[in-house]
């Protein structure tokens, strides 16, 4: 993974002060891996997203998921059992009633598809983990990745409100029961209208006029079976909310809200209270958790650890690490000292504060001048502190709002502004009965008139511009919910009540607004443009007229990807309207098929859906949201393979693409198509609470390839394999030894066996130390380690788990004992090297039984040996495990470690391999001779998302006692399998965030007229929370002459000119063409004079003549690399040239 640093500057949410207007910030606890893309963060260092992320380069949505394939029934089937909670409704039986309910049978085939696993595996050591049963970690491995199992914990035991189920209202409901929370009752007394269907992806026509909670019910329910899902349809009284351990309010009046908050606020237990609103393109956001909130980990990072390397005794004292990587620590941290050798008197896990915070050294506010002296070793981790916030209520908090959070530096001023709008609003409606009516200058200005009276009852946070052009936008769009705002909104709101159920992450403190007024069209908009014409558009209508809704409805879009980030992409299509006119058409392509952790995030596929294609899955439950979405499904991997699908007709009558990819390749190759064909790409990412959103513009914005981020730190071979000081390195380790043993050498069995003769040639060919390595493998695998018994697999298993954590480790500390010294004299065991010990197998210790099972089970399999079903018996495998015979460790004089950091390979050449690997041949036939010959091995492919597979008992019981060799700390099983398995942490609220932006940014780029300045790239981190806003960069411009252009022109000369013609339409432009090259055929160069005898031939037959090119039928031009100079020699770089023959 790839890890940048970014200024501490961008490490702090941002808040505009309600009174002074000046920016400040408040402190948080993380360095956020996310690269910006915009010419005010490039002035600093920049950082990047892990590989999966965008930006750069990367995902994931995040690349990546995998998960079991299992009966269709098991998923949403599957018995929660709950933590404990405060329930004074006793709401807990009817949930309890309710999961025995649904659940039917499922317990039985849960049970069958894990009642294999016997007690041995379900103990609960650190080496591999419990069985964890309250969370189903199939469906929510991802999540646990960003939350952790506490988290989820009390995710589970909390009942939530949410009050309005409009768009916003149901985008809320939908995250929080993907996260799994206990129950979520939907709350609204009115009913569907069409208007209503702009926004809410639940509704049909056919839901209009029935209650807006009880016709959600059923759609929400098929999210997540584990959730209680009601509906409450009468009057809402305060005492009800008790029921509750957090209340969200999206349609609510100012005075309703009041007396809610009040009775929440003062409530014992606190009640978390939320109101929320989007109103056309703005939104707003109030928080209250309470006069005492606890803040458990304020931003949900690993602690930053430092690996010491000197500690001086001084008053104060500086402690140095080594340089394997930066600190991450800031001024003000507070850490805790362990394995500190000679000053003891630090390791006695006390906090301790620090101050000059520095890449690698940091001073400590303590005296160390009589504690020991310092020798050797040492762990500094920082030690994360629960936060205590004071949130006030919201009558309080109206009048004085404290700091606003702030996301678009380019509108400091604009927080201050909308806090009065939505009061405005709210008076304009409870006087007149209505919202203002869009278009009516009479409502703009009644509004504007009461804002004014407002503004004027401030005293001295009184605001010196009202802006009467805003707030008459916002009266405008008052009324509407659109899609991309809600979805923008449910995914922030969302993440808060996250927060209010598990004080996991900091609560947003206490007030947000925001708006993109950007996304208007242009030009000036006719109120006759904003009346409904009964459409289920006549919200979207009211705020940008008909003509940008005919446009978006008759657009032609592309894409790319339907896991996460695609689904919501859809459904948010399908509600704005996209594609869904007589001229429009959707294309979605995706080549994978739905597994069970989609579900958790990835709302339109249902757990009988698992194992079907997503994009045909996606496709049918989008075009149920619209029917009149056109949308064509497809399972093709976009990239050259597919030129032939995804061909230049194709390309150019696209209007946009949005990229919902999960890896940097993909991402890189329609980047460039983009470019090619001048279409807009919108792009954006999430890794766990963060999301990022990228505007790719033809000739406004820099493309996404336009910058590249260094390639990621990779830990040194010698370290992962001789000298590991993290988990990391560990699991690095034990998942190559698994791929190793169990897929690659039984495949490289295979590819000998299937044609002896040719894989001799190649290895006697090669002749080089990985030949050699090959062979020795194929050869042990056929010989000495040679499986025929299940007990022979046991054997094996036993042999390895002695080889691996008691004579390599021997080996090691005999040629390097622990006070061997460097050339230099420096002790060779100093940080960051920890000197090993070796284990002593145990049968009674869990942990080495469990592994010496799961081996020999995982061995059995690549020899196609049947399992006895008394392996999964403690005493019976236990017993078997005693009877081998281990041999004593003999140590070798001449054994060679690697110990150059430097060194890519363990595989030493020698001037005899040649010998060696004839030998190795001759032996290897003789071992064939006696195999049946038919005989192959079965290779292992890994498989982290099925927990009765083995795969990670094996990997974290590789990684785990290889810690313990090395005193470093174990991981449980889905630690393991998050790092083993390079899982991308995902959570539904930061997708629909993601996707919301770039729906509001899809609205300017269909539009077709806004400036740079009016687009926005963002990045977000939900946990602090941080929103960060700005224009894109710019492309770089080539001038020469009167001409100018950027990476976006293309020079097109059609009618298929011949060599001549192209060589005087450059000479026109001031441009001497010296060079011509066609893919990788040279067609033309000056200094050869034969050329000259091409110059009245097509270009087209001369790439077919010269460079031999196949043009596919479906190819209409060519493309060229042309090198030119000016009149004064000097060369110009100018765009690829495309010549047109068809």
């Amino acid at each position: 993974m790839q890890i940048h640093k970014i200024p501490s500057f961008y490490n702090q949410p941002f808040f505009i002060n309600s009174k002074s207007n000046k920016i400040k910030t408040f402190l948080s606890f993380s360095q956020l891996p996310i690269r910006f893309h915009s010419s005010i963060h490039r002035k600093g260092s920049i950082s990047s997203l892990l590989h999966y992320m965008l930006p750069r380069k990367r995902p994931c949505e995040g690349a990546v998921v995998e998960e079991e394939e299992t009966n269709n029934n098991s998923s949403s089937s599957h018995k929660k059992i709950r933590i404990a909670a405060s329930d004074p409704t006793g709401t807990a039986d009817l949930v309890n009633n309710r999961e025995e309910s649904i659940s039917g049978g499922s317990s039985n085939n849960n049970s069958k598809s894990r009642g294999s696993r016997s007690a041995l595996e379900e103990v609960s050591v650190m080496a591999l983990g419990n069985s964890n049963q309250d969370i189903d970690e199939d469906l929510h491995s991802r999540q646990l990745a960003v939350y952790g199992r506490e988290t989820m914990r009390r995710l589970f035991g909390s009942s939530v409100l949410v009050s309005g189920m409009k768009g916003l209202g149901v985008e809320i409901a939908k995250n929080l029961i993907l996260a799994g929370v206990k129950s979520v009752t939907l709350h609204d007394e009115g009913t569907v209208e069409l208007w209503d269907l702009s926004s809410n992806f639940v509704f049909s026509e056919n839901d209009v006029g029935k209650n807006r909670a009880a016709a959600s019910v059923s759609k929400l329910q098929e999210l997540n079976n584990a959730v209680v899902v009601l509906s409450l349809t009468t009057e809402l009284t305060k005492e009800q909310l008790s029921n509750f351990q957090v209340v969200v309010f999206t349609d609510i009046s100012l005075e309703k809200a009041i007396e809610f908050n009040d009775y929440c606020h003062s409530h014992q237990p606190s009640i978390a209270f939320l109101k929320t609103e989007v109103r056309g393109l703005f939104g707003s956001l109030f928080c209250d958790f309470g006069p005492e909130f606890t803040v458990f980990d304020v931003d949900g990072e690993e602690p930053h650890t430092g690996i010491i390397a000197s500690i001086s005794n001084d008053n104060p004292a500086l402690v140095s690490c080594v340089d394997d990587e930066r600190l991450e620590f800031q001024d003000g941290d507070l850490v805790v000292f362990s394995e500190v050798c000679g000053m003891k008197e630090l390791n006695d896990g006390k906090p301790r504060k620090i101050k000059n915070a520095r890449a690698y050294s940091f001073t400590l506010e303590e005296d160390t001048t009589n504690y020991g002296m310092y020798e050797k070793g040492g762990i500094v981790t920082q030690a994360k502190q629960p936060k205590v916030l004071n949130f006030k209520p919201l009558k309080e908090a109206l009048s004085d709002p404290g700091d606003f959070l702030l996301s678009d530096f380019s509108k400091f001023d604009r927080p201050p502004l909308l806090h009065v709008a939505f009061q405005a609003l709210d008076k304009f409606i409870s006087e007149l009965g209505r919202f203002p009516v869009a278009g009516s200058e009479d409502d703009a200005q009644k509004l504007i008139y009461i804002a004014s009276n407002i503004n004027d009852s401030l005293g001295d946070g009184k605001l010196e511009d009202m802006n009467p052009k805003l707030l008459r936008q916002f009266a405008f769009g008052a009324r509407a919910v659109l899609n991309p705002m809600a979805a923008m909104f449910g995914g922030i709101v969302g993440q808060e009540v996250v927060k209010a159920c598990s004080g996991k992450f900091h609560p947003l403190f206490q007030f947000f607004y925001f708006d993109s007024v950007e996304s208007l069209p242009t030009e000036p908009l006719d109120s006759n443009d904003l009346r409904p014409v009964n459409s289920r558009y006549d919200a979207q209508i009211s705020v940008f007229g008909r003509n940008l809704q005919k446009k978006l409805e008759d657009s032609q879009v592309f894409v790319v990807g339907s896991g996460a980030l695609g689904c919501e992409f859809l459904k948010n299509l399908a509600l704005m309207g996209v594609s869904c006119g007589s001229q429009g058409k959707l294309t979605i392509t995706d080549d994978d098929v739905i597994e069970k952790s989609n579900l958790s995030r990835q709302f339109l596929f249902r757990d009988w859906n698992i194992g079907q294609a997503k994009s045909t899955v996606a496709a049918s439950a989008a075009a149920s949201i619209n029917p009149g979405f056109n949308i064509e499904a497809l399972q093709n991997r976009v990239g050259t393979e597919t030129e032939n699908v995804f061909n230049d007709t194709f390309w150019e009558n696209l209007n946009v693409v949005i990229n919902a990819l999960d890896n940097v390749n993909a991402r890189l190759y329609v980047d460039q198509r983009c470019l090619y064909f001048q279409k807009p790409l919108l792009e954006s990412g999430t890794l766990g609470a963060k999301c990022n959103t990228q505007m790719v513009i033809p000739h406004l914005t820099e493309n996404y390839g336009a910058s590249r981020d260094p390639p990621e730190k990779q830990a040194p071979m010698c370290t992962v394999h001789s000298f590991p000081h993290n988990i990391d390195h560990c699991l690095t380790w034990a998942r190559s030894e698994f791929e190793g043993l169990l897929e690659k050498t039984p495949a490289e069995v295979n590819a000998y066996l299937s044609n002896p003769s040719e894989y001799a040639s190649a290895m006697r060919n090669a002749g080089d130390a990985q030949a050699r390595d090959n062979l020795e493998r194929v050869l042990e695998c056929l010989d000495r380690e040679k499986c025929e018994t299940f007990e022979d697999c046991i054997t094996w298993a036993r042999l390895k788990f002695e080889d691996y954590f008691a004579h390599r480790v021997k080996q090691l500390v005999y040629t390097f004992p622990e006070d061997a010294s460097t050339s230099t004299g420096a002790p060779f065991w100093s940080a960051p090297k920890r000197f090993p010990r070796p284990l002593q197998f145990s049968s009674s210790d869990q942990s080495h039984l469990l592994f010496a099972m799961a081996a020999s089970i995982l061995r059995a399999e690549t020899f196609g040996i049947p399992i006895p079903d008394w392996v999964k018996n403690p005493q019976k495998m236990a017993d078997a495990v005693d009877r081998v015979i281990v041999p004593d460790f003999q140590p070798k004089k001449d054994a060679k470690i690697v110990t150059d950091e430097k060194a890519t390979s363990l595989s030493t050449a020698s001037i005899d391999d040649a010998a060696v690997i004839n030998d190795l041949i001759i032996k290897l036939e003789r071992c064939r001779s006696n195999l049946l010959p038919d005989f192959r091995m079965k290779p292992i492919q890994f498989e982290k998302d099925d927990d009765t597979n083995y795969h990670m008992d094996v990997i974290a019981g590789l990684a785990n006692m290889r810690a313990r060799n090395y005193s470093i700390p174990e991981v449980d099983k889905l630690k393991a399998k998050f790092i083993a398995g390079r899982i991308i942490p995902a959570i539904a609220t930061a997708t629909a965030m993601a996707t919301g932006l770039v729906c509001l940014e899809l609205y300017k780029a269909l539009d077709g007229r806004h400036k740079v300045e009016d687009y926005r790239n963002t990045f977000a981190n939900l946990a602090l929370p941080l929103f960060s806003m700005a224009e894109p960069v710019s492309p770089k411009v080539i001038k020469h002459q009167d001409l100018n252009w950027t990476v976006w022109d293309r020079w097109i000369l059609r009618d298929n000119p011949t060599l001549r013609e192209l060589l005087d339409w450059l000479k026109a432009k001031g441009l001497n063409a010296y060079s011509i090259s066609c893919g990788s055929c040279l067609l033309y160069n000056s200094m050869f004079p034969r050329h000259k005898e091409r110059m009245d031939k097509k270009v087209a037959d001369l790439a077919r003549d010269v460079a031999k090119m196949d043009i596919p039928s479906y190819r209409h031009h060519l493309d060229l690399v042309v090198a030119c100079e000016d009149d004064d020699d000097n060369d110009i770089d100018i765009p690829q040239v495309s010549i047109y023959f068809r």
